[in-house]
């Protein structure tokens, strides 16, 4: 395998299963610790695969059509002679020339075919070839673009000359911009009888997919890090790569980027467009009608995004050097990249994109044949579930409702028959689910109070049967959503005339507590402003513009299968804070269609323990075939010395360990844990992160050793930061750890450094390299086992000891726990090590870790080298072995 130096011997183990695994078109689980080169070796393996791949489908298509040019004379001879055979059948019946003549059909239909690619291929690598070394060809580009920007200044010029003192024409105009609001006619799918000619003209310029491979990761940041692993690889000169993102990261237009919630910008940027195909059509009918100018996007230009293709396909670009591209060049990225899927061989997209599959299919992907790899898969399951799973707020029902109607009685004259239908379906569906809150929608959701509070888990059947809404097809409703784009007109009407989000059409005393409740708003709002940042403004932003895009989501969910999912009636307080969500329990069926059309997929990641999930509730449901499923895990590339695993079964007073619901607020327990962490920051160097089960046992914890004046003892030794719960003061807080460890390391003295009390699931739990000093000591404090009680875990628990066979006597729902608790587990203590020269040890404080069923759950490079300790003395005298060896090598 090329590589761009000499890889590790578990690198080459890993892309030899990888590029088995392709060959054979397997499902592939991979695991490959963090900092032992993971990503390099997923590229060079699945590459050299691809590379390969090629060259066998080019031989083989040379023979064929060599073959082809040499049996032109053979056939000319058959031909002559086939009057003059007897006839003769073969086994089904058919005359021998008749299956001769279609076995041929067949074959010079494959070989033009082969043609037509070969000459579609020769083209492109011309194309790209002469922009890889004609500099002239970007410059007469560049011109070009200049020049129009030219051009369209000057018309803009003479039209604003044109206008001044045609004060009466403008007001006019003010007005007519409200046609915008206004629902285009709407035609169903039984209705459209013919494609629209831009349809048409898309279908025409459809290029063939190569072979290629789909690499999905979580986020925006790992996929640019993934590209630039790329540029540095033995590949990164001669691969076509394309990177594919959200409208949110690539959109060059400042007017839509300013929307800021990912729902607005979708739903501004699909309406421009729109425009833009209306006026080619409206341009036909000038002389008929006089229409209304629209916005239409600037950078929505065929040419231009043509040429952004291209200088895509030349040179590997990630999604900054893509936006970058996108404004210099004035075309699209996130349509411009598009084009360039046919002819790429790696895609580099966020995992949402592909395994939802209205955005698979809008973005142009085709799974057929292809290969993915999902790296940083061991939230999976999660993510699936996620992606298909809804929840929308009482108040969000009633404001929406208020909203739509008020647009219908101002537009009811203007709107036709059909929208209006629609309109009145869309209004009767929110009348109901406010209803089965326990609601009107004639009143304000703040001041009505729920009569029985309590959660309810329903069927899908079930609960469009409570709702009265069984008799509506949803599916229609959810066409005529995404279609008319009646959310973002609505948007736009509020916009327009919008009062408050929480406005409802209600009695005059509702209005005038409304009213007050809205000032009463704006002058916290006002105050808030100096004060702190929203924390959730897209969220806060989508709640109060357009509620209608979140019960879009929640609509589309409820057309899911009745078996796969439940919804959940929340009823608290008021209606407004009462909800209803839509619980997806069988991720599985929305990764079916992913694991049949693909060549072969892997799921790949740093800790992928314990993958009997991977296997049981996803692979096995979406019905793989065992035999088809392939795992690989390697060991680290540190030495076994470098690591120190140690499960504490007691403390310092001899008090056993084990933090469970009951034992874990014992004011014995909390002092016991603090005894621990006094003993080892007087001995462990740089930073020492402690993980606590969630923040509120943190705040517990933290508040009990203020109390007791532990904290005092241990700030002596380390300064204490705690892991902030706003997302946007993480990153001030790790900057002030850093600076403090490489302070203390530097001036030397009392303090050593610091110790972070962070939290299982947080912030820091995931993504964040705790890298040499700053991670010399990983502590995992108790057993971080989910809720329980939740209403959404209960009915998964039920699900799948309903659907899943028992393993090894144990019921699903009890190993589903299990697995949920380790999967934490052995991400957060995965922090700690993060290259080969890396040193770090693990404390595991609960007895309960040497189970051997829990043992067998931690990665196998930590459990091979794990010490269980009954005494806190065994241990502590391991420790201090470690920094003596540490001091010495220093």
């Amino acid at each position: 395998f090329p590589f761009p130096y000499r890889p590790y011997g578990i690198q080459e183990r890993f892309m030899a299963a990888l590029y088995d695994a392709l060959e054979a078109g397997r499902v592939g689980i991979f695991e490959s610790p963090t900092g032992t080169g993971k990503s390099l070796s997923l590229i060079c393996g699945a590459l050299s695969w691809l590379r390969d791949f090629e060259e066998k489908k080019q031989q083989e298509e040379a023979r064929l059509l060599a073959l082809e040019d040499s049996g032109q004379e053979g056939k000319k001879e058959m031909t002559s002679a086939a009057p003059g055979c007897p006839e003769s059948k073969d086994s089904t019946g058919e005359p021998d020339w008749v299956t001769a003549f279609v076995q041929k059909k067949e074959e010079r239909d494959m070989v033009d075919r082969l043609k037509e690619e070969h000459i579609r291929r020769k083209k492109r690598e011309e194309r790209l070839e002469k922009i890889r070394h004609n500099v002239q060809l970007k410059y007469a580009a560049k011109r070009k673009r200049s020049e129009e920007d030219e051009t369209k200044r000057l018309l803009q010029l003479s039209k604003e000359v044109l206008s001044e003192g045609a004060g009466a024409d403008v007001v006019e105009q003010l007005d007519h911009n409200e046609e915008e609001l206004i629902l285009a006619e709407y035609e169903s799918d039984e209705e459209k009888k013919v494609v629209s000619g831009l349809e048409e003209d898309d279908d025409d310029l459809e290029e063939e997919h190569v072979t290629k491979i789909y690499y999905c990761s979580r986020t925006h940041s790992q996929l640019s890090q993934f590209v630039r692993e790329v540029q540095k690889s033995p590949f990164g000169k001669d691969t076509r790569l394309v990177s594919l993102g959200s409208r949110q990261n690539l959109c060059v237009n400042e007017e839509v980027r300013r929307l800021g919630a990912l729902q607005l910008i979708n739903d501004r940027c699909m309406e421009m467009q729109k425009n833009k195909h209306e006026k080619k059509s409206n341009e036909e009918n000038e002389g008929k009608k006089r229409r209304v100018s629209r916005t239409i996007c600037p950078f929505y230009s065929y040419e231009q995004m043509q040429f952004l293709r291209d200088e895509v396909l030349v040179e590997v670009k990630d999604i900054e050097q893509l936006v970058t591209l996108g404004k210099e060049t004035k075309a699209c990225p996130y349509y411009g990249s598009r084009y360039a899927i046919p002819a790429a061989q790696l895609v580099v997209l966020p995992y949402q994109m592909l395994l939802h599959e209205p955005t698979r299919s809008a973005a142009g992907i085709k799974l057929k044949d292809q290969i993915v790899i999902i790296d940083e898969a061991h939230n999976l399951i999660d993510t699936i579930t996620c992606i298909h799973s809804a929840e929308v707020s009482g108040s969000q029902l009633c404001c929406a409702h208020s909203q739509l109607l008020q647009y219908m009685e101002r537009y009811r004259k203007r709107l036709k028959a059909k929208n209006l239908m629609y309109i009145k379906q869309i209004l009767y569906l929110l009348e109901r689910f406010v209803a089965v809150l326990g609601g009107s929608v004639n009143q304000n959701p703040s001041c009505q109070a729920v009569s029985q509070t309590g959660t309810v888990l329903k069927s899908i059947n079930d609960f469009l049967f409570q709702s009265q809404i069984d008799n509506i097809n949803l599916f229609k409703v959810q066409r005529y959503c995404e279609k008319s784009l009646i959310s973002r007109k609505l948007f736009g009407f509020v916009e327009r005339y919008g009062g408050p989000a929480t406005a409802v059409k209600t009695n005059k005393e509702n209005h005038k507590l409304a009213g007050l409740q809205n000032f009463l708003l704006t002058l916290q709002q006002g105050s808030d402003k100096e004060r702190d940042p929203p924390l959730e403004a897209e969220n806060d932003q989508l709640r109060t513009a357009s509620p209608l895009m979140q019960i879009e989501g929640f609509l589309s969910a409820l057309t899911n299968a009745n078996q796969d999912g439940r919804v959940i009636v929340n009823r608290q307080g008021t209606v407004g804070q009462s909800s209803l969500k839509f619980l997806l329990l069988n991720p599985a069926v929305h990764f079916a269609k992913v694991v049949e059309e693909c060549r072969a997929v892997i799921i790949a990641g740093g800790t992928m323990q314990p993958v009997a999930d991977f296997r049981e509730q996803l692979l096995s449901c979406a019905g793989v075939d065992p035999a088809r499923v392939v795992e690989f895990s390697c060991g680290h590339v540190i030495p076994p010395e470098n690591i120190l695993p140690i499960i504490l079964c007691s403390g310092p007073s001899n008090q056993q360990l084990e933090f469970t619901y009951q034992t874990r607020d014992l004011p014995q327990m909390m002092d016991e844990t603090g005894r621990i962490l006094c003993n080892l920051c007087n001995v462990v160097p740089g930073g020492v992160v402690c993980f606590f089960p969630s923040y509120e046992y943190e705040k517990q914890v933290y508040t009990h050793w203020e109390k007791t004046g532990l904290l005092t003892r241990l700030a002596t030794k380390k300064k204490i930061f705690q892991e902030p719960k706003k997302a946007n003061q993480v990153e001030q807080v790790l900057v002030e750890y850093s600076k403090c460890i490489k302070r203390c390391s530097q001036v030397g003295g009392q303090m050593t450094g610091a110790l972070l009390l962070s939290v299982v699931g947080g912030k820091m739990s995931e993504g964040i390299n705790f890298s040499d000093d700053l991670g010399r000591c990983v502590i995992m404090v108790g057993m971080p086992y989910p809720n329980i009680k939740s209403p959404e875990l209960q009915e998964k628990m039920t699900w799948l000891d309903k659907t899943m066979p028992r393993a090894a006597g144990q019921a699903p729902s009890r190993v589903l726990i299990e697995n949920l608790c380790m999967k934490a587990v052995n991400q957060s203590i995965g922090r700690a090590i993060r290259h080969q020269k890396d040193f770090a040890s693990i404390l595991l404080l609960d007895h309960r870790y040497a189970r051997p069923a829990t043992f067998n759950k931690l990665p196998q490079w930590i459990r091979e080298r794990t010490q269980v300790k009954p005494a806190f003395g065994s241990a502590f005298a391991e420790l201090r072995k470690v920094r003596t060896c540490i001091l010495c090598t220093a």
